[in-house]
């Protein structure tokens, strides 16, 4: 018997699992912990030494950032030696969770002794990140590439023993490899599903509007409601947490003091505060979404302020956030993990389209929302993972929120208006292009000036 659902049901379930995974601290500086810790795991003593080579856009959104469980230090140095001193590469994410105070004391020993050496790895682009530890005449090298716990290479000794779809040259055997590698290699053989296969790419190209707006509707969320509760209850508690204390510029408590508790300044503060206390190195994990927590906590914390304005209940809830966790995934789709167009931008969007949603709009208003908010906020610049995110959060919000507003009075751009096009569809990937190719030599001369040549 045929399966009666239709062909992007399962692919949409496996992309919500695969993406909507927890993190802590700024997935950047974290992906270099994980690398740090797997390679130290593959090496199979404390190293002696650390060197790291990353691409300029990991090095742009590590830069600024605190480390999270460091007490405040930040850099990439600090993020690799955090991971060889405390991290525990089984957490992913998670693998600075487990720093203790005792590490912290040891981490801030190595930064001073120059322990890890970092280095810009030249002609690199996206998310690209080598970490090589050593030990005597012993080494170990990983590397992450494309996501950030996509191991695609691993090496001992100067022999590769894991490279993602090849055999690899002298590959080990069964009984020689390390409990390090073992648990590299089966991440990357997809048994832990924490990073998209190649194989599983076309799952991706199955995204568009109109079948997620009806997968939204028609899901049984018994296969998905412990996981957006999860992100509920993860991504509004360091919200809170940032609303309670003061993180970076305190954009979110900001903006309640000054525009007071209304439903609108709500969405966007939960959200900014979110991103003031991960910014600002809370270690408490929030559910990503594009490889970002800040993505993670936009495309969230203002459908919930929303739901509870508008009182539609936890299961109009949960549906409304598959529709604006989908909408950010597909326009990420076009636009890559790392780019110079602001990912806060493409989160928002796909908030604005769950409002719609909750507030009685079909599928008309909700592509006329998404065409409304890329259109109007779709400039914003991404320079890298610092305090600052979280006024953009703020402001890529006011825009989707507005083009909400402006859908449920049947007012939108239309066709020929800039890059709006006909179709929601045609719109998203223009504004994909711009933001992947058209804003690539942008991002070359952010980087450059970050780095001061």
């Amino acid at each position: 018997m045929s399966d009666p659902r239709p062909n992007y049901y399962d692919a949409y379930l496996a992309i919500l699992r695969e993406e909507l995974v927890p993190a802590m601290g700024c997935t950047e500086p974290i992906a270099v912990a994980y690398a740090a810790a797997m390679a130290r795991d593959v090496l199979g003593m404390r190293p002696e030494s650390a060197e790291i080579r990353c691409s300029a856009n990991i090095v742009k959104n590590v830069k600024g950032v605190t480390v999270p469980n460091t007490g405040g230090m930040k850099g990439i140095a600090t993020a690799a030696i955090a991971g060889i001193v405390g991290g525990k590469a089984q957490a992913k994410l998670e693998v600075l969770q487990s720093v203790t105070a005792e590490d912290r004391i040891e981490i801030k020993k190595l930064l001073s002794a120059g322990f890890c050496k970092a280095a810009l790895a030249e002609g690199i682009e996206g998310l690209y990140i080598e970490a090589i530890v050593r030990a005597g005449d012993q080494s170990a090298e990983v590397v992450i590439a494309d996501s950030h716990t996509g191991v695609v290479r691993i090496r001992k000794n100067g022999v590769t023993t894991f490279e993602l779809g090849k055999a690899a040259a002298g590959e080990a055997t069964a009984g020689e490899v390390s409990a390090g590698e073992a648990t590299a290699a089966e991440a990357l053989a997809g048994k832990t599903g924490d990073s998209a296969s190649a194989a599983a790419r076309h799952d991706y190209a199955l995204l568009n509007v109109k079948d997620i707006v009806e997968f939204a509707a028609t899901v049984d969320l018994s296969e998905l409601s412990e996981l957006l509760e999860r992100q509920i209850f993860m991504n509004e508690a360091i919200s809170n947490e940032g609303l309670t204390n003061d993180y970076g510029a305190s954009v979110g408590k900001t903006l309640l003091a000054r525009e007071g508790e209304g439903v609108r300044s709500r969405a966007r503060a939960k959200a900014a505060a979110g991103s003031d206390a991960r910014m600002g190195g809370c270690a408490l994990p929030v559910m990503i979404n594009s490889g970002s927590g800040n993505q993670g906590l936009t495309v969230s914390l203002p459908v919930i302020e929303y739901a509870r304005e508008l009182n539609v209940g936890k299961e109009k809830l949960l549906r409304a956030l598959v529709i604006s966790n989908l909408v950010s995934l597909e326009q990420k789709e076009y636009i890559g993990k790392l780019s110079a167009y602001c990912g806060a931008v493409s989160a928002a969007v796909g908030s604005g389209a769950a409002i719609t949603y909750m507030s009685g709009g079909g599928y008309e208003k909700i592509a006329m929302t998404i065409t409304n908010a890329i259109a109007t906020a779709s400039g914003i610049l991404c320079d890298g993972a610092k305090s600052s995110c979280a006024a953009k959060i703020a402001t890529a919000l006011e825009a989707a929120i507005m083009a909400h507003e402006m859908s449920m009075s049947g007012r939108g751009f239309s066709s020929g208006d800039g890059l709006v096009s006909d179709g929601v569809e045609n719109t998203i990937r223009n504004f994909g292009h711009i933001g992947s190719i058209g804003m690539r030599p942008t991002d070359i001369e952010i980087i450059k000036v970050m780095l001061g040549e």
